[in-house]
């Protein structure tokens, strides 16, 4: 089999970034017909179509969506390279892309990542956020080199994916200081028809709380849900309720938000975990992240 032809991948990648044959040829210096023909060429070689004409544009289709990825991903690593030659550095720079679930604290997400800037080598990072199942199909197609996420990859997943555990802890309760002091006496059952900010619809936190909640037999009066814990906490500082958060980030929220502790619960627990490819990781930053990761928690 016939390698790659990189010329015809930059004239694909071109097409696909201006979205149109015209445009690109401008761009190029090359007229229409003769980059339709090697972008013709390139996907006789894939063995299959890139693009669905829409009108006067070409559109990616779900192979040309992966194809430009990769064709990305190669033409930002030249990019850097020439950079580096150019700036006569002899340091390689490792670029990292790792997804974060939406429904991690921004603060845990931070002493985690932070210590990629403690390796030898030297780090891009590049950090998604959004949701778990957005963030494995970019794992699937290599856009991604890890996850960092409060739930495991999903039993019975079509990606072949390993999940790292760096560890878990219980679950604190806040609220304004004045508020606090008088639900403390009598935690958790004080918790009992008091206004509540909970996490949002599906995640993981929401689930185990309404379970402990029943089990328990307290019932507070959910009056928030909101995906943005951060919006939370500042209806909790102005007095209008209860939250809570995972216990390895307290000292920061006594610090951050003029809130105090109600009171903790390890009935509940908060897990982290670093989804790989591979169960054996290869990527140094991966790696590097397990060790402090699993410190860290």
């Amino acid at each position: 089999m016939s390698k790659l032809n990189y010329h015809h991948l930059l004239y694909f990648y071109t097409i696909a970034k201006t979205g149109s044959i015209a445009r690109a040829s401008d761009i190029l210096h090359i007229t229409p017909q003769t980059l339709s023909a090697q972008l013709t060429r390139l996907e006789e070689r894939l063995g299959t179509l890139l693009f669905e004409r829409k009108g006067k544009r070409l559109v990616l289709n779900d192979i040309g969506h992966v194809t430009y990825s990769y064709a990305d991903e190669i033409f930002n690593l030249g990019d850097e390279l020439v950079n580096t030659l150019n700036n006569h550095s002899l340091d390689f720079t490792y670029r990292f892309s790792i997804g974060v679930t939406d429904v991690v604290a921004k603060v845990l997400s931070f002493n985690f990542l932070k210590e990629i800037y403690t390796m030898e080598q030297t780090i891009k990072l590049i950090c998604k956020e959004t949701r778990l199942e957005i963030l494995l199909a970019d794992l699937a197609t290599n856009k991604l080199d890890a996850i960092f996420s409060d739930t495991p990859l999903p039993a019975g997943a079509p990606l072949k994916a390993y999940n790292h555990l760096l560890g878990r802890c219980g679950v604190t309760f806040f609220a304004d200081k004045k508020l606090a002091r008088k639900l403390k006496t009598s935690f958790p059952e004080s918790l009992n028809g008091q206004a509540f900010f909970i996490a949002g619809e599906g995640t993981n936190q929401k689930m185990s709380l309404l379970s402990w909640f029943k089990e328990m037999n307290i019932n507070p009066v959910i009056i928030g849900e909101f995906d943005d814990s951060a919006l939370a906490k500042y209806f909790a500082q102005a007095g209008y309720g209860v939250f809570c958060a995972p216990s390895i980030i307290t000292a920061h929220l006594l610090k951050q938000y003029n809130v105090a502790v109600i009171g903790e619960t390890r009935e509940i627990t908060e897990s982290f975990y670093l989804i790989s490819p591979e169960r054996k990781v290869k990527h140094p930053a991966v790696q590097h992240l397990l060790e402090r990761g699993k410190a860290l928690f």
